[in-house]
């Protein structure tokens, strides 16, 4: 699981990245910026439940 947990911790931070570049290059109400947030959501959402973390 520690590996499964590491590869998702960068996918989540992948994610926020290309969020921030993403409102930078355009806004907040962009539909990339809201997609993009989507999914970080999503993956924040899987990282709480593997951890038990609420």
């Amino acid at each position: 699981m520690g590996g499964q947990l590491h590869g998702l911790v960068e996918e989540i931070e992948n994610c926020r990245q290309e969020m921030v570049r993403f409102a930078a290059d355009t806004s907040l109400r962009n539909k990339q910026v809201l997609e993009t947030s989507i999914r970080l959501d999503s993956l924040i959402n899987k990282y709480f439940s593997l951890t038990g973390r609420k």
